[in-house]
């Protein structure tokens, strides 16, 4: 029998599945708790969008930040009842619900999305593709529409060396289908149940992690800095060397070998200034387009800008930006950006033997790409060691006034924390806490998150912010909601949106037990940060209307730019408010809504045995009895031995 006849056959076999389908069922509210503080219906006011905002520029003052690595929507929260998810529609009607998979004699099958947990010990997982052009494979994109089914496939096939897979290849194949629930990640669903889970966020740039780190700021990551400079713009399919947009996770310019810089030079981990050492040709160019580092400050801005130490290369793209940010009169907005092996000095799980940042990942921070602030102490000073976020909240030295507060983990875990998995544990292995696969542990990664939580719930802060949990990529798996197209890249090819990512929204005002359909994606951080501070959207600066123009003329794109304004379907996020609150007629959430006891976050739940349950959520499959059928040959970590 021919190949293609076996997946025929298989594509029909695929039919008794759909008989397991059901209409959704509607989530009920298994925590007392969230019905205490719901807010009927009835007793919301009608405000309009402009009186939110208002309200909204009222009430907080911080806004925090807790940036992630690399998971799809459909990986952690595709079972999640009331949001778009695996089965939210029969199979047939899911894009890319089956995939095909090559075996390891020929011969071919399908895969269907499978659910993995503790037994499977599901929060350590390999990793899997996400550059840019792995990340279109995945989507297929056929008529410049993302059909979303070949996820499992291109995965293999990046690990088929011969004619035929390994059985490792077939593997990752399956990874890229398993997903997690509230039994793997049950702090992560105890937040989207009682808070609100978007279910519609993209990631802005169908590529790595690090255009989503500068996305995060900057609504972009260099599509007017390619279009003011054509000649940087990247090259072939952008999956290696410097090019602007950044499609890839080349490093920064600002730190690297090429950086001459004597004193207050960037941190770089010690294994990335090594391989930059022997591959120069590949660090990224100086960043010069405006980020929210610049509009943040208002009318001291010109000052701030004095102390660059080579404003003609490093201001060349903002200058006509910094006067209009001034001219608009309005205060400085502190902000700061807290990463995890920033610092030099620590324990020996922050520092080498030499005192080198082997906890740092280099290519997440995003402000560090900029010269404007690598290049400037003054700018530069914001940027801190994870360990002085917590000192920070604990001794209550964040500025009074308010701010925007970057938080990132990396690749150990300040909690000291192992993995639950007794063949990692003691290995060294999954450690991490920003998520990534293949070097974080998910349950690690989420006590990190709850960690933050706590504290700034326990803080003065409380009472004033808003919390955001988002993820920089999709991590290249599986989701089925085909993304957006908003622009096209230089090499002619889809740029953004890449697949969904998870968005989690936690404040004293924002609604409970709530879903938020609205569509975005990264690029609604910064709106969301534009509309609360009253900004100037990056958009609407001179230099990037200018560009945008450019990008009319020259590839009649009319989205090529900042998407903070300007780029319809961009969610400001404010929908996360409860008019209620904003408007008084209801009380503010009490820190301890948001509280999660500290003896549960010290321990893990794979070993504490909390799962969704205890997050008050049932997952939808679990309440349908759909079949759940695991591969025989099923491995979370590929590439580990197979036994």
């Amino acid at each position: 029998m021919k190949p293609f006849s076996r997946l025929l056959i298989a594509l029909l076999a695929c039919g008794a599945f759909n008989a397991s389908f059901r209409p959704a069922l509607s989530q009920t509210i298994a925590d007392p708790t969230i019905a205490r503080y719901r807010v009927p219906k009835h007793e919301e006011p009608k405000l309009s969008p402009q009186q939110i905002c208002a309200l909204a520029h009222q009430r907080i003052k911080y806004v925090f930040i807790l940036y992630q690595e690399n998971r799809s929507f459909d990986s952690y929260f595709g079972t999640f009842p009331g949001a778009e998810g695996l089965f939210s529609h029969p199979p047939k009607q899911t894009p890319g619900f089956y995939q095909p998979i090559e075996n390891t004699d020929g011969s071919f099958t399908m895969v269907h999305p499978f659910r993995i947990g503790p037994q499977q010990y599901a929060a350590d997982l390999g990793s899997v593709g996400h550059s840019h052009p792995v990340t279109l494979q995945k989507m297929h994109i056929v008529s410049r529409h993302p059909l979303m089914d070949r996820f499992a496939l291109t995965e293999e096939k990046r690990h088929t060396k011969g004619k035929l897979p390994s059985l490792a290849a077939k593997q990752y194949a399956e990874l890229e289908m398993a997903y997690v629930d509230g039994d793997t990640i049950p702090f992560l669903w105890r937040y989207a149940n009682r808070f609100v889970l978007c279910d519609h966020i993209f990631e802005e740039m169908a590529a790595d992690s690090t255009p989503g780190n500068l996305c995060i700021i900057g609504a972009q990551s260099g599509i007017t800095q390619w279009l003011l400079h054509p000649h940087e713009a990247f090259k072939g399919d952008g999956g290696r060397g410097p090019g602007l947009p950044v499609v890839n996770d080349s490093n920064p310019f600002w730190g690297s070998p090429l950086d001459k810089t004597r004193t207050g030079r960037m941190p770089f981990n010690p294994k990335d200034t090594k391989e930059d050492s022997a591959h120069p040709e590949r660090i990224q160019y100086n960043l010069t387009y405006a980020t929210l580092m610049l509009t943040l400050g208002g009318k001291s801005l010109p000052h701030q800008i004095t102390a660059d130490r080579d404003p003609k290369n490093d201001l060349r793209d903002v200058r006509q930006d910094i006067t209009a940010i001034a001219s608009h009169n309005t205060p400085a907005i502190p902000w700061e950006w807290y990463e995890e092996g920033f610092g030099t000095t620590g324990d020996h799980d922050e520092v080498d033997a030499d005192g080198l940042h082997i906890s740092y990942v280099t290519h997440h921070n995003g402000p560090q790409y900029f010269g404007y602030i690598s290049n400037n102490p003054t700018l530069a000073a914001h940027l801190h060691d994870l360990k002085a976020f917590f000192t920070d909240l604990r001794f209550h030295r964040l500025p009074p006034s308010g701010g925007v507060i970057y938080v990132k983990g990396g690749k150990r875990n300040i909690m000291g924390l192992q993995p639950a998995d007794p063949q990692l544990r003691g290995t060294g292995r999954f450690l991490g806490d920003d998520d990534h696969p293949g070097d974080s542990d998910s349950q690690i990664s989420e006590a990190f998150v709850a960690e933050c939580i706590n504290q700034i719930a326990k803080s003065p802060y409380w009472a004033h912010c808003a919390i955001i949990i988002t993820w920089d990529d999709s991590e290249g798996d599986y989701d089925h909601v085909p993304p957006p197209l908003r622009a096209i890249g230089p090499d002619g090819h889809w740029l953004s949106d890449g697949p969904r990512v998870p968005l989690l929204f936690l404040s004293p005002y924002a609604r409970t037990h709530y879903i938020a359909h609205a569509s975005g994606d990264t690029a609604s951080v910064v709106k969301f940060i534009d509309s609360v501070f009253g900004l100037v959207p990056l958009a609407d600066l001179p230099a990037e209307a200018y560009a945008r123009r450019l990008g009319v003329q020259r590839y009649h794109q009319t989205n090529l730019g900042p998407f903070d304004d300007k780029t319809p379907q961009i969610t400001d996020l404010l929908c996360c408010l409860d008019p209620a609150r904003l408007a008084g007629r209801a009380a503010p959430l009490p820190p301890s809504y948001a509280l999660i006891p500290e003896n549960l976050i010290r321990h893990l739940p794979q070993q504490t045995g909390i799962g969704w349950r205890w997050a008050g959520v049932e997952p939808v499959d679990i309440q349908r009895h759909i079949p759940n059928t695991i591969p025989a040959d099923f491995n979370p970590r590929p590439e580990t031995k197979n036994n």
